[in-house]
């Protein structure tokens, strides 16, 4: 498992590789706790290094919260521009499974902010292919 903040690129596509059977047919059976948690928080610490910065927050609970994308820093409190979603739509998006168009209408992705939506341009952060 990755001890580091920072998401080594060899790392973070065995760990999302690890889970692709799950994210392309959800009747295949859900991986282990600690499979999933890596491929979460190493596919939200990518999207932390390709976009840096500390404007919006991504929260994928119970793994993981980065600060993203250049901008005003937040640093106390309640975020004023957050991301959610559950541990799958957030690997779905990640891996371009899934679009956020279609996870927010959905329901899945959540968006407080004006800057939130921002996130969308910096995906998908890892292909399944090849």
């Amino acid at each position: 498992m990755a001890t580091s903040r920072r998401a080594d690129p060899a790392m973070t596509r065995a760990a999302v590789s690890a889970v692709a059977a799950w994210l392309r047919d959800e009747s295949t059976p859900a991986p282990e706790r600690a499979v999933l948690a890596e491929a979460v928080r190493l596919t939200a610490r990518t999207l932390a290094a390709v976009a840096p910065g500390s404007s919006v927050e991504l929260r994928v609970p119970p793994f993981v919260a980065v600060q993203c994308i250049s901008g005003p820093a937040h640093r106390r409190g309640t975020p004023p521009n957050v991301v959610e979603t559950d541990a799958r739509t957030w690997l779905l998006l990640a891996t371009g499974l899934l679009n956020v168009p279609d996870a927010s209408a959905s329901g899945a992705l959540s968006f407080s902010g004006g800057r939130a939506g921002e996130v969308a341009a910096w995906l998908p952060l890892v292909s399944l292919d090849g």
